[in-house]
């Protein structure tokens, strides 16, 4: 729990089962329930709660990663990019049966037939082949002095025009994909290394540290400094086990953020500003997923939606019932016919 799990080979992760968020490269995300994580080296995932059940597959043979199909399970666009169980077959049948198979690299076909059939945003195999082949120029040349223009002149793209692509598919322009990619880099060096911040400015392909501070807490809303310092690594840190305890406890009866401003003794504004250092996430957010993962379990478990809204401190069946669809994207009803 906390701990930072570097990923060195190109990993498939599986929850099985746990409560809580995860965290991958500073993102949080609580919708990992029925889905398989693809991770490439250079990653890292973080999960924030201690009851996680996890399978890990990792691929040793990096040849496989070259194929066009491939390469769409590892390299994220704008999110985290994941292969829905619910929706894939002999996604879940090969993961449930066969974790251990020999023939485990059989999973990257399966999966990318699936990432297609997905189509998270809605693009057709050529249009993907194109930004897919501009993720893997601004992967190798982010460290250089290279603006968004150099970056798709090389592409072919059958005259295409990849900017007005990439912003009508991805809803970013190409700067801001470079900027992203910069941006992360540099956090990572800031938080896993103690190098110096003009150091790890030049090395993510700013001329100026000035100019790279100012960029790095327009995008963050933290300098560099502030960022090494609000990211404790490799210890755990009091303040978030704290306040993970406190929700995992109360959240079935306390859903207000001043009740846990008031057990962390801090002000609400002060705790959220905390939080959102920390976990890089709302407490409000968290306090929903907490609400939502137990109202999952509960009804598994056959319990009424009425008695599953009262057990969660909702004062109507209807609120709960409005609140989980909401947040779920169906009715309690319709998640266990699910």
């Amino acid at each position: 729990m906390n701990k930072v799990h570097f990923i060195n080979e190109h990993a498939l992760y599986l929850i099985k089962s746990g409560s809580g968020t995860i965290e991958v490269d500073f993102q949080n995300y609580s919708d990992w329930e029925d889905k398989a994580i693809y991770l490439a080296q250079g990653q890292y995932i973080k999960f924030l709660s201690e009851d996680f059940e996890v399978f890990r597959i990792t691929f040793p043979n990096v040849e496989s990663f070259n194929s066009p199909d491939i390469r769409v399970l590892f390299k994220h666009l704008i999110s985290l990019g994941y292969i829905n169980l619910q929706e894939c077959k002999e996604c879940h049948e090969f993961l449930s049966a066969g974790v251990f198979s020999d023939k485990v690299e059989h999973i990257l076909d399966i999966s990318s037939d699936q990432w297609y059939w997905q189509n998270p945003f809605q693009a057709n195999r050529e249009e993907y082949q194109i930004i897919f082949d501009l993720k893997e120029t601004l992967d190798q040349e982010y460290l250089h002095t290279i603006n968004s223009h150099q970056l798709t002149a090389n592409l072919n793209a059958d005259g295409l025009n990849v900017n007005k692509l990439v912003q009508d598919k991805l809803g970013i322009t190409v700067g801001n994909m470079l900027a992203h990619k910069r941006t992360l880099e540099s956090k990572k060096k800031i938080a896993f290394s103690d190098k110096n911040i003009q150091e790890i400015a030049f090395e993510t392909g700013f001329k100026d540290p000035g100019y790279f501070n100012r960029a790095f807490k327009n995008t963050t809303g933290q300098t560099p400094k502030e960022f090494r310092n609000n990211f404790v690594f490799p210890e755990r840190e009091t303040f978030v086990l704290d306040i993970l305890e406190l929700l995992k406890t109360h959240h079935q009866k306390e859903h207000k953020l001043d009740f846990y401003a008031d057990k962390m003794h801090m002000s609400v504004s002060t705790l959220s500003k905390k939080v959102k250092e920390k976990l890089h996430t709302s407490i409000s957010l968290l306090i929903r997923h907490e609400i939502l993962s137990s109202a999952k379990t509960i009804l598994r478990q056959g319990q009424s939606v009425k008695d599953t809204a009262w057990q969660l401190g909702f004062e109507e069946p209807q609120h709960f019932s409005n609140f989980f669809k909401h947040y779920s994207g169906q009715t309690p009803t319709a998640f266990l016919k699910s």
